[in-house]
């Protein structure tokens, strides 16, 4: 249990335009035989592809731990303009999907073999701080305001984990990541009036390495880099004690890293390891996002919950996963709580 929740933390810190998505199915290598015995490369590829689609299948979870629903839970209006602000603290869960890669088969020397491998659903995620900052209250019409501003922060911590010798290892460049965006207000809440804003936000991780070891098996992922950019539109509306806000719009996930495996098995049954050459891997997926907010309105903050799904987009891996493809629908939820003025 403990190495499963180790690996799910580990996998968790490194895991959509259109349907667009760069496959890692041609990226490793195939490689050749030097006098009927395979060659380092050629040893390798399996080892190298089995990386890759662990790649493939968790970035865009990762993507989805990042981006969450809301810009800003329960918020559907700009602020009002300077001395307005908020902050706020949530954390993004859903069930994802974690590859086992510690009971991954035995690479094969002879090539890549195409595998359903071994994964189990796993609750995944990570806390997120966030900050809005009014900076204009718009221009008054009829009974709202339009065309307000505000300033969008978030900040998102990654730990260390791991010495030298552990079985996992991660190694973020730096711990703290900050996001920024803005929201624009196109109807600000009134007594009789919902809020509607336009929102964007881009929010991404730090650099980091992972490396994974097992019996048969060793990853080594490094300069692994998640980047998201995520538009909403948001409606809001307060009644008394509580308030509800829901919005639509799009992630867009710029995934990159460098993979490098070694595959240990036998040749001819001389026991022997390979280490495949450096590979390195893009993806890029565009995601729908439809979002529900529920807020209780208390006298100094708000406790607000949220669910959402995300859908759209195809990743294409070389092995299958037993739990399913890379692509496939999520729902997620949120809880957190925010204050201002």
């Amino acid at each position: 249990m403990r190495k499963s929740i180790v690996a799910a933390a580990a996998l968790s810190v490194f895991a959509i335009h259109g349907a667009l998505a760069q496959s890692g199915v041609n990226t490793c290598p195939p490689g050749g035989t030097i006098a009927g015995f395979p060659d380092p490369t050629r040893a390798s590829q399996d080892a190298c592809q089995m990386a890759v689609d662990v790649f493939q299948v968790m970035a865009p979870q990762l993507g989805l731990a990042l981006a969450g629903g809301n810009a800003t839970l329960g918020r559907g209006s700009a602020l009002g303009g300077p001395g307005h602000f908020s902050i706020g603290i949530r954390g993004n869960v859903f069930n994802g999907d974690l590859p086992q890669v510690e009971s991954f088969p035995t690479p094969s020397t002879a090539g890549r073999q195409a595998r359903a491998l071994p994964a189990k659903s796993q609750i995944l995620g990570l806390p997120t701080a966030d900050a809005a900052i009014g900076l204009f209250g718009g221009v008054p019409l009829g009974l709202t305001n339009v065309g307000g501003i505000d300033l969008l922060l978030s900040a998102t911590y990654v730990p260390s984990y791991g010495d030298a010798g552990s079985e996992v290892q991660v190694k973020p460049d730096q711990n703290w990541q900050v996001g920024y965006g803005v929201r624009v207000g196109l109807l600000q809440e009134s007594l009789v009036v919902p809020g509607i804003s336009f929102t964007y936000l881009k929010r991404d991780l730090p650099k980091t390495t992972i490396l994974g070891t097992s019996t048969n098996l060793d990853v080594n992922i490094t300069d692994a880099s998640v980047k998201t950019s995520a538009y909403r539109i948001v409606a809001s509306k307060s009644l008394l004690l509580f308030a509800v806000t829901g919005g639509v719009g799009q992630d867009r996930y710029d995934e990159s890293a460098n993979v490098q495996a070694t595959a240990r098995g036998t040749v001819s049954g001389v026991p022997a390891s390979f280490t495949s050459s450096v590979v390195p891997l893009a993806q890029k997926l565009t995601r729908t996002n439809y979002f529900l907010d529920l807020s209780l309105n208390l006298p100094v903050f708000k406790i607000i919950g949220e669910v959402g799904q995300v859908s759209g987009g195809t990743v294409d891996s070389y092995n299958s996963f037993s739990t399913g493809r890379a692509d496939k629908s999520r729902t997620y939820g949120s809880l957190g709580f925010r204050l201002g003025i």
